[in-house]
C-alpha cells in the first residue's frame, strides 16, 4: 500500500482507509508514523498531529514511584509473553469506546511482526503474576508505543519507566506516544509539532533496524 504524505491528514489524524496488516504495509505506515485505528473493516490509518512524544531520558519518576521501585515493588520481563500481553490489553475498558479496536486481526499481525523481530512487550510481575505490561513497534531509534493495561495499581507506570531506562541506554530518541493523554503527560510525555516529528522520522529511517529479542541486563 502507498500511503499519502502525512500532513494530508484531516485535523483529526485521518489519513486513509484500506488496505491490508501484512508486516510490509505496518513497517511502511509506522515509518512515517502513521497507524492503524478502527473498530471494523476497512482498516482507518491515521497520522495524529501535533504529536504526543516521550523521550526516554526524560520521564518523570514521582516520590511515589521511586519508592516502587526502591521496594522492588514488581519485578519486570521483556518479549517473554508477547501474545499475553497484547491479549490483556485488548480486553482493557477504556472511556468513550464501547468495543476494543484491538481486533482478532490486529492481534494476529502485531504477533507476526513479533515473530520477526519488530514488535516487543514488556511485562510487570507481581510474583508469578501478570499485572502490568505494554506494546509496541521498534524501528530504528524509535519505539511506536502502541498499549499498554495494569491489573495492579502503577503496574503500567512501573513498566513504562522501565522501558524508558532500557531506551535510554540503547540511546533511543523517542516513544511515539501516538495521543496525549493524562496519564502518559504525567510521566513527562510532550506535545510537538508535526514538522518536527515528521523531521524526527526521517533521520530515523538512515538508522539500521535491531531485529534482535530484548533482554533486559
Amino acid at each position: 500500500m502507498i500511503f499519502p504524505h502525512p500532513f494530508h491528514a484531516d485535523d483529526d489524524g485521518l489519513l486513509a482507509y484500506g488496505g491490508d496488516l501484512s508486516p510490509s504495509t505496518l513497517l511502511a505506515a509506522y515509518s512515517w508514523g502513521i497507524f492503524p485505528w478502527y473498530s471494523q473493516p476497512p482498516i482507518l490509518w491515521w497520522f495524529t498531529h501535533p504529536r504526543c512524544i516521550l523521550r526516554p531520558s526524560k520521564v518523570k519518576v514521582s516520590k511515589s514511584m521511586r519508592s516502587y521501585f526502591n521496594q522492588k515493588r514488581f519485578k519486570t520481563t521483556t518479549d517473554t509473553c508477547f501474545e499475553q500481553v497484547i491479549n490483556e490489553c485488548s480486553r482493557v475498558k477504556r472511556k468513550n469506546q464501547e468495543t476494543t479496536w484491538i481486533s482478532e486481526d490486529m492481534i494476529n499481525a502485531y504477533i507476526e511482526l513479533h515473530h520477526i523481530g519488530h514488535a516487543h512487550s514488556i511485562e510487570v510481575w507481581e510474583e508469578d503474576l501478570l499485572v502490568g505490561g505494554l506494546y509496541g513497534i521498534a524501528i530504528g531509534n524509535i519505539f511506536f508505543g502502541e498499549s499498554m493495561f495494569s491489573t495492579a495499581s502503577n503496574a503500567s507506570k512501573f513498566g513504562l519507566i522501565t522501558l524508558c531506562r532500557f531506551l535510554e541506554e540503547k540511546e533511543f530518541l523517542l516513544i511515539d506516544c501516538q495521543q496525549e493523554t493524562d496519564h502518559i503527560m504525567s510521566l513527562g510525555a510532550e506535545i510537538i509539532p508535526k514538522e518536527e516529528f515528521l523531521h524526527t522520522l526521517k533521520k530515523n529511517m538512515e538508522i539500521s533496524v535491531d531485529t534482535s529479542s530484548w533482554k533486559w541486563k
